[in-house]
Parts: C-alpha cells; structure tokens; sequence
C-alpha cells in the first residue's frame, strides 16, 4: 500500500495548530489544514505492514486498540498518496458515517496501534480521514441520497448523539422511517453539547444533519421521552426502537462543602456555554429548561478543575477563553510517563504523558501544566452568603489492597493546602443512563444501571426495543458510539425485515 520505502523516507508532520494566544481570542475551531500534497506525503508512509492493527478494533487491557468501526485504513491511505481523493471517500464511508466528527474529536486508537508505532511516530491516519471528507463537501460528492425504495416501516430513535445517528442514517439506509427524539433544542446531542466549538464547530454537525433531513430523517427536537411523550405511545406508534441517550448521570464529590453555589458538573457549565453561543449567534432568546443549562462565566474566577479526561481538558480550555482569574486541574492519578512502559506494549493505547489542546494553551499563558497529579479534594470552603470561595486539597498515593489486591488512593497526612476557588467544575466521568425513560419501559438493566443488551445484538428485555452506545456499555469514545449505531440498526431491521443488509 502507499510507498513501500515511504516510511523509511519522510517523517511524520502534523498539520499547525493556531497558536494559543490567538485561538483563545475566539470559539473557532484551533487546527488547520494540511494542503493536500503534504498529505499525500503522510499517506505515504503507511508501510503495506501485512499486519494492519490499525483497523482491528478490539479492545486490550480495556482500552481501544486500532479503530473501532474498522475503518480501511491502509486503503484508504494508498488512494491518497495516488491523488484519488474520490475512491478514499467512498472506502471511508463504507465503514464511518461520520469522518468529520471522528477526524476532529477521536482519541486516534487507530494510531496506537499502527505498526510503524513500534519503532517511528505513527502514520498521521486522523488528519488524512478529516481531509478526505471535507475534500468530498468541497468538490461537492457528498450529496443527498435518499433511498430509492421505502419498506414502510417506522423506527424511533430516542437520542440524537453519535450513537443515535449513526444509528438513524443507517436504518434510513435500509429504506425504513426514521424519527429521531431529542430533549434539547438542538440535535447532535454531546457532539452538539458536550464538545466545545473550537473542538467541533456545530456548523459541521449542522452540516451533516440538514444532509440527514434533506435524506429522509424526521428529528423532533425539545421532547423528552418518558415525559412529554409517553413511553407508550412511542411503542404503540413506531414499529421498533432503539435507545441511544447516553450515560448522562454526572459523577459527585460528595465530600464537604457540596452545596455551596459555584460549583457546578462539567456537563452543566459546557452545556451553558455552547448555547449561550449559539444564541448569540442566532439572536435567539435564552429560554432555558432541565435539559439547558444557563451560562456560567469563568471570567475574573480562581477556576478549579476536578478530572483529567477530556471533559477536564474542555473545561480548562473554555474557562481560559472566559479570562478566568486562575486556574488549576485536580487529578487523582500519577502522571503518565514520558514513553512506553514495558506494562503498556504495542499495540495498547499508549498511556504516555501529553498536553491536550486546553493545557497547551494554559502553558502558553502560564509556563506550566495546569495540572496537579496525585491530588484529590478534601472539602470546599464557603463564604458568609453560601458561596465557594476556597478549596482544601491533599495529596494521595496509590496503596494495594490486602484484601483484594486493588489499588485505592490513600491520603498523605499534613499534605494539606488551601486555594482560592470562586467556580469549581467537576469532570470526573458519568455513571450511567438517566433512569426516566428506563423506569417507564421496564427495560431490564445491568449491575452497573447500563441498559442490558447483549453487545453485537443490542436487544433489550423489550420486544422489539434495541440500545446502542454509552447507555448499553457505559461513557465511551465516540468512535464506539458510532460503531455500536451501526450494529443497532443492523440487529434492528433484521428484526423488522427478518433479514438484513446493513454492515
């Protein structure tokens, strides 16, 4: 595939970011493109491995290795380096829905696992799939195609998140109607609410769901299932179902001090400011229920930050575009080594030390990383009106368990400190599905609340009723959203039809 010395010849180059002080100016999206020759390049050092983990897909010490929906990668990447940029989009989109999503928020499990990894910097597969489809919007291939004939089946989609449309654009596929159920006032769901603009620009995702519409998808956005509209009814009016709402019940802290005002989930605080900017850009009235957050600013605030994932890193990254006062990232683990360690082989996810777009730019502005490793908190401190104004910290080490043999996180005594914090976010993951619309179906659920649904058939309990991403495995990648979508819609019209299709 590609070259078969152009591994040995070229090496790997990203395409340039923004610089820091200039993307946190505004809520643009912070990489550029790479012209296409570069790119060419860059697909020229996929090495025809004969062994490509790169799109295996499976999962290794409970980590992605390569890419979960099977993208062809080597194939995709040989068209390019021969400049037939039209063949790669129609290898691409065989396997993923939506390029443009994954091509700006995937961790890149796929990168991990390429072979040229072992011993040189990985191919550069994320951004040659975001060159690929915005490639095909540009010259206009990307196009409206509704499906030719209607099978006259109707399907209910609760959840328009990436599992959901994946989901929603397959059954669509297979000629079935499709009505996607969303409780916010915009579609997208954590693509729509939970990425930030200068991660994803909701204009992409606008893109990508007017081609639904304009395809044949029906999305109903400010009804919630289970509330506004009747369980039952959606059962009586559809001909199957499938649950795609996500893992949305937030993580607590629930250690001294919880109840002060300022301290708000993660969820809450980047859910405010995605609509607050999205109502300013439409000169909307801010009308704000249970599923909108109003905005919450940063600005002139000691922030602190609770979580080290990318929640954690989204949080540092707006709160930076707010101006805030200060800011620091609490984070329980160790931190990652510089390299490989010999626990973590080729081809796992490497888990080695790197700086995310957020603490790239608190560096940039600071010096330093915003993080603080080995560190929890211990209470929150609040001021005569009921407000944070501080935060005790301590520090912790990570102790083995006699009884189990599991590490806990163990404080160090007189490792105490307080710091100033007027707004503290917590992201520190999800726990599971909201339990509304599940109590009212009845469907069956785990021991960890996720709806039970074998994973590769995504049935539930209910006749007839499928689930698909984080609310059947639990608060995941998107990549794994769209992957277990695409499986949905297969088990769902074999259902309908008794036979199926779909991939």
């Amino acid at each position: 595939m590609a070259k078969p010395t152009g591994f040995m010849e070229y090496q790997r180059e990203l395409p340039a970011d923004r610089t820091p002080q200039e993307r946190l100016e505004d809520w643009q999206e912070f990489h550029l493109h790479s012209d296409e020759s570069k790119l060419q390049v860059q697909a020229a050092r996929c090495m025809n491995c004969g062994i490509p983990f790169c799109h295996t897909g499976s999962l290794i010490s409970g980590m992605a290795s390569g890419c979960p929906i099977n993208n062809l990668i080597p194939e995709w990447n040989d068209l390019v380096y021969r400049g037939l940029w039209r063949q790669a989009l129609e290898r691409l989109l065989k396997t993923n829905n939506f390029p443009e999503f994954t091509g700006r928020v995937c961790p890149a499990p796929c990168e991990g696992s390429c072979t040229l990894g072992i011993v040189d910097p990985a191919v550069t597969i994320k951004s040659i799939e975001q060159t690929i489809i915005e490639k095909g919007f540009e010259e206009g291939w990307i196009v409206p195609t509704p499906p030719v004939k209607r099978t006259g089946k109707k399907v209910a989609i609760v959840g328009s998140g990436p599992a959901g449309l994946a989901c929603a654009d397959q059954l669509n596929k297979a000629g079935h109607w499709v009505t996607v159920f969303e409780r916010a006032d915009n579609i997208g769901g954590l693509l729509e609410y939970g990425i930030p603009n200068m991660k994803l620009d909701k204009k992409v995702v606008k893109r990508r769901v007017d081609l639904m519409s304009a395809e044949g998808v029906k999305f109903v956005t400010n009804v919630e299932v289970g509330k506004k509209y009747p369980t039952e009814k959606l059962l009586r009016e559809f001909d199957a179902t499938v649950l795609c709402c996500g893992a949305t019940k937030p993580r607590d802290l629930p250690i001294e001090g919880r109840d002060l005002k300022g301290i708000h989930f993660a969820v809450e605080f980047l859910h405010g400011n995605t609509k607050h900017l999205l109502d300013q850009e439409h000169g909307d009235t801010q009308t704000y229920d249970s599923f909108s957050f109003p905005f919450i600013s940063a600005e002139g605030r000691d922030v602190i930050v609770i979580g080290g994932g990318d929640t954690g890193t989204d949080c540092v990254g707006t709160s930076m575009r707010h101006g805030c006062k200060s800011l620091m990232q609490l984070e329980i683990l160790n931190r990652p080594p510089e390299t490989r360690q010999p626990d973590n082989p080729w081809p796992e996810w490497p888990k080695v030390y790197s700086l995310d777009y957020g603490q790239e730019e608190y560096k940039a502005v600071y010096g330093q990383d915003p993080r603080k490793y080995l560190v929890t908190a211990k209470r929150f401190i609040g001021d005569e009106d009921g407000n944070v104004k501080e935060i005790e910290t301590v520090q912790v080490e990570w102790v083995k368990a006699e009884n189990n043999g599991r590490f806990a996180p163990c404080e160090i005594p007189d490792t105490e400190q307080t710091h100033p914090a007027q707004l503290v976010l917590l992201a520190m993951g999800f726990l599971g599905p909201e339990d509304t619309l599940l109590e009212s179906l009845g469907v069956a659920r785990d021991e960890r609340s996720n709806v039970k649904a074998d994973y590769g058939k995504f049935a539930t309990s209910l006749p007839g009723v499928f689930a698909a991403g984080d609310i059947r495995r639990g608060q995941s990648l998107v990549v794994w959203a769209i992957n277990e979508g695409r499986g949905a819609a297969r088990e769902c019209d074999r259902y309908l039809m008794g036979e199926t299709i779909l991939p």
